[in-house]
């Protein structure tokens, strides 16, 4: 087996954790997790997202299906939550491991510091064979339940933690060219090396799970963000002890996204880039842009030709030129420091604001976002 992988996240979607009716299914949380222990034997650290709150609860507070409702599913995820982690408490205790729960909303990824938190939780519990088992916190979450059926959350985990992979598991095995469920001879895509907007656009929504809120749209779209932050996918499904096993060496029943090779994203790096807020934006001149997208240089002064918004040290702006935005990054001036340098070298910059630092927005501290194609 060639295992130079170390760390791993896998996705379980509700769909693959429940019965027809939507209530949560032992049989299939015991298979899962036999497999992940079967992974976690071979020395291989494993952080599981997990759905199925709402289907481990909705019975326990008296509905006779799975509610539509947001604050039926809230009040079914706050009661399902305690029941789902048990669950897979058992099985692991069994096997010598333990299990830790964590639950995050979106918010937990916009705060720098949280975000930060979030990595050194999960990696202590890693140095500990601990297995994380993270969760949307869908009792309080605010939109409806807001990552897409954990799909989003599960490739931000990934990238935070620079998995080596992420695998989704579903109920279906990968991506199809068409709707399989409608179209006879559709065919499924075994490799994609890139997820381009128009992909995701085409993917038809109508998956046939009844019991995700996901659908395959939504695990492109993950599968777009993992590659992103430098973490190779893997949508589909599969059976037995030793299916993930199977999957991450490369025979899994499914599509696979993204190289083994793809370049992590530092930490930092991800947090400008898909959490932070921006607080306002500077705009740029042709020389300026040029240093960025082509030289890898740093923000200077002299670049800079204009500015809107109220920001100070160390908050995130977006760089501009003309309606383009072209970078965001973390400033190193307020915004009255820089309506009053800019356009000016950096050592006639430092003298008027008395700053040490020659660099607007240093290079660490700036990512480059023009959308593709």
């Amino acid at each position: 087996m060639t295992m130079k992988r170390k760390r791993v996240v896998v996705k379980i979607g509700s769909s693959s954790l429940t019965h027809q009716n939507g209530e949560l299914s032992k049989e299939k949380l015991k298979e899962h997790s036999e497999a992940l222990i079967h992974l976690m034997n071979q020395d291989v650290e494993v952080i599981l997202i997990s759905s199925g709150a709402v289907s481990a609860g909705f019975r326990q507070i008296g509905y006779s299906s799975r509610p539509v409702t947001v604050a039926g599913k809230q009040a079914a995820a706050a009661v399902g939550q305690g029941l789902l982690i048990e669950a897979y408490n058992h099985i692991f205790k069994e096997h010598g491991y333990t299990t830790a729960q964590l639950l995050l909303t979106r918010d937990n990824f916009t705060e720098e510091v949280q975000f930060t938190n979030i990595y050194q939780t999960i990696t202590e519990l890693l140095k500990r064979r601990v297995i994380p088992i993270i969760n949307e916190n869908d009792s309080v979450a605010i939109e409806e339940l807001t990552f897409g059926d954990n799909d989003m959350l599960s490739a931000l985990v990934s990238g935070l933690v620079n998995a080596d992979a992420l695998i989704l598991l579903t109920d279906i095995n990968g991506i199809y060219d068409q709707n399989p469920n409608e179209v006879k001879d559709a065919k499924r895509v075994d490799k994609i090396d890139y997820v381009s907007s128009e992909m995701i656009e085409q993917m038809s929504q109508s998956s046939s799970s009844k019991v995700g809120t996901g659908g395959m749209k939504s695990k492109l779209m993950a599968a777009k963000m993992a590659t992103t932050l430098g973490v190779s996918c893997f949508i589909g499904k599969d059976t037995g002890v030793d299916k993930l096993i199977r999957i991450l060496n490369g025979k899994g029943d499914g599509t696979y996204i993204g190289d083994q090779h793809l370049p992590h994203v530092r930490k930092h790096k991800q947090w400008i880039a898909f959490h932070s807020k921006p607080k306002g934006k500077l705009y740029i001149d042709e020389g300026a842009k040029q240093a960025l997208l082509n030289d890898g240089k740093s923000l200077l002064a002299v670049g800079i030709v204009d500015i809107a918004g109220q920001f100070y040290e160390n908050d995130v702006v977006e760089i501009c030129m003309s309606n383009q935005v072209i970078a965001k990054g973390q400033v190193n001036y307020a915004h009255d420091q820089i309506k009053q340098i800019k356009g000016l070298c950096s050592d006639e910059a430092m003298k008027i604001t008395g700053i040490k630092k020659p660099e607007i927005i240093h290079r660490d501290k700036l990512i480059i976002s023009i959308k593709e194609e």
